[in-house]
């Protein structure tokens, strides 16, 4: 998972910055869940075993289960609400504030943990959690100088990402909103994924029979979300504008890593998945310097060991944080542990 995620990074900056037709990403977004959508319905064709048993199954927990479908739409509809809130907050903080704060969503999914799914960390965990939220935003804080990078078509995006940068110099903006949108955010980061773990392991449903339950939601959603953001420039130019080979294969690579996510969050959990993600953002940052002629920097470097240390640390607890405990525990312990 991690190598997808970083290959994915890098793969996508590339599609970015590269002469030609840009494409619309919210498009790209919708294309990957159907593909999810497909490989998932493949996946639980195989697991089934024969075509009898892989049309009751659908049948069963896809068709005649509205139920469960309204339950899977919920994680979809959040993480809809966190982007919306992501855009709000950048519009309203400068980039650098909410870089840092945004990383936040590392220990607000260690407390969703330990609330709704009933587990405890240990005191070394919770120091390795906000180790790794240290490390994150260190390893995110200026790891490049764009600056350096001449070709001309990523010149042009460094001056577009300049504006964006100095958004606050021209336009009004309210810290308040932005702080509030930004909290939104990372609630709704660390809810979602912590809830879509929850549906997961609280029953014997299968994997890719839940992933199918979601992707159905997610492709409505990102669909209406294509629409509502670009409707009238992909009227004009069309669904598929400015697709390129290169721009399928980071489509491949966001359907197989978002695959790769649910099963490290059905057979580890939510935290295991932060930690991955921050080692991918140290390859995927490695790579750009090596590809993209970027330059590191000596917050990289202690931010690189910051999570190499977390994620050691971490790991040392030799207790199970896989599966759902059972039972109420006073709220105090359950968030300090033992």
């Amino acid at each position: 998972m991690t190598l997808v995620a970083a290959a994915y990074t890098v793969a996508l900056r590339y599609t970015r910055i590269t002469d030609g037709d840009l494409y619309f990403s919210t498009t790209a977004v919708c294309i990957t869940e159907v593909i999810k959508l497909f490989l998932s319905v493949g996946l639980l064709a195989k697991e089934t075993g024969s075509l009898s048993r892989f049309k009751a199954s659908l049948s069963e927990n896809v068709l005649g289960s509205p139920k469960e479908l309204m339950k899977l739409s919920v994680p979809s509809l959040v993480y809809a609400v966190q982007n919306n809130m992501a855009f709000l907050a950048l519009s309203n903080l400068d980039a650098a504030v909410y870089q840092v704060t945004y990383q936040l969503k590392i220990p607000c999914t260690a407390l969703c943990t330990v609330l709704m799914l009933n587990r405890t960390l240990s005191k070394l965990q919770w120091i390795s959690v906000f180790m790794l939220c240290g490390g994150v935003t260190l390893v995110q804080w200026k790891p490049a100088q764009a600056s350096k990078v001449m070709v001309r078509s990523k010149m042009y995006t460094v001056i577009k990402v300049r504006k964006v940068l100095s958004y606050s110099s021209f336009v009004e903006q309210n810290p308040l909103l932005g702080f509030g949108a930004i909290a939104i955010a990372v609630l709704c980061s660390g809810f979602a994924g912590v809830y879509f773990e929850k549906i997961l392991k609280s029953s014997d449903t299968s994997l890719w029979v839940r992933n199918i339950q979601m992707y159905l939601s997610g492709i409505t959603v990102t669909l209406i979300g294509a629409y509502l953001s670009d409707g009238a420039e992909i009227k004009e130019k069309g669904f598929f504008f400015g697709y390129t080979y290169y721009v399928w294969f980071v489509i491949f690579l966001a359907s197989v890593g978002g695959l790769y996510t649910s099963i490290v969050v059905k057979y580890t959990d939510n935290i295991m998945k932060g930690f991955s993600a921050a080692a991918a953002i140290v390859l995927s940052t490695i790579a750009s310097m090596i590809l993209f002629g970027l330059q590191i920097t000596l917050t990289f470097a202690l931010g690189t060991l910051l999570v190499c240390v977390s994620i050691y640390l971490y790991g040392l607890p030799k207790q199970d944080t896989t599966s759902i405990q059972q039972g109420e525990t006073v709220s105090k312990e359950r968030i300090i542990g033992v």
